[in-house]
């Protein structure tokens, strides 16, 4: 970071990104939103619809998170940066935590005893992702309990194939039901090692969905899941209705021979998340990145 001439704090970009992700729904899931109500013929989906969006134009105009959860946040740091911007994001979390404001979520595993910032051990996570790029891109996603609890690893026999690989990802939507706050994001890793899926699946909430998976066959696959988790019959809210998902978006990785691991991580409606772009030229503030 030290090559680039920051037009404000990086404390301060890190409390912008939170409260832009927790208080403004990224246009493209909003238009996924509408489009579902647009096909809604369930009342209770449609009203659960309706719901929703009345609370994104409050969360909006009142400049207060869209959820009592506030999550937890992941951060992605990519392009060129140094070790101090690790400090940088934690103060701009704790700030965060205490001005927007945002719940305290982070516990001790053991005791469950509160750090009141967000932070303690481990915390905040970030993924650092060093390029050769002249810029440095700070990415924030928000995960509350409810998706996050429903996030499964699957270490599937090569044998079952890419049937095997469907079936685990429908059933794992399917059973978490209404818990993940339906209809989200379906996030898929698909390769790798156990640790690499599962944080594939994670950042393939990232990317917004209206940006077209490069791969032909992964694109394929994408819509042929999101038809067949729609046709369900789950809904909103896991109340009934066409709606379950807005999107399903894959990440692969290459595997061991003997292996396929497959793992996925649910968005909830929000799929809370934003981007700043730092440069020579400032902050370009976005909603949705490719990692």
């Amino acid at each position: 970071m030290s090559m680039i001439k920051l037009p404000e704090p990086t404390e301060q970009i890190v409390f912008n990104l939170l409260r832009l992700a927790n208080t403004k729904l990224p246009l493209d899931i909003g238009w996924a939103l509408e489009a579902g109500a647009s096909w809604e013929t369930n009342d209770i989906a449609y009203s659960q619809l309706g719901a929703i969006m009345d609370n994104v134009k409050k969360a909006e105009l009142l400049g207060r998170p869209m959820c009592q959860d506030t999550g937890i946040p992941i951060f992605y740091v990519k392009g060129k940066f140094d070790s101090s911007i690790r400090k940088d994001i934690a103060d701009g979390l704790r700030r965060a935590t205490k001005e927007i404001p945002l719940r305290p979520n982070t516990v001790d595993p053991i005791t469950r005893k509160n750090s009141g910032d967000n932070l303690g051990k481990g915390m905040p996570i970030i993924h650092f992702i060093p390029t050769d790029d002249d810029f440095t891109e700070i990415t924030v996603l928000l995960k509350g309990a409810g998706s996050e609890n429903m996030t499964r690893l699957g270490m599937l026999n090569p044998a079952d194939g890419l049937q095997g690989v469907k079936k685990f990802v429908i059933d794992s939507v399917l059973n978490a039901g209404g818990r993940p706050c339906p209809p989200g994001i379906v996030g898929v890793g698909l390769g790798g090692t156990a640790d690499e899926c599962v944080a594939m699946a994670k950042e393939a909430l990232v990317t917004p969905i209206d940006v077209e998976n490069k791969d032909p066959e992964l694109k394929q696959l994408e819509g042929d899941l999101f038809v067949e988790i729609n046709k369900s019959g789950l809904g909103p809210m896991g109340l009934g209705g066409s709606t379950t998902v807005l999107a399903v978006r894959i990440k692969t990785a290459y595997c061991h021979t003997a292996s396929l691991p497959v793992a996925v991580n649910i968005g909830c409606w929000a799929t809370r998340r934003a981007s700043a772009k730092i440069s020579n030229g400032g902050v370009e503030y976005a909603q949705g990145t490719e990692l």
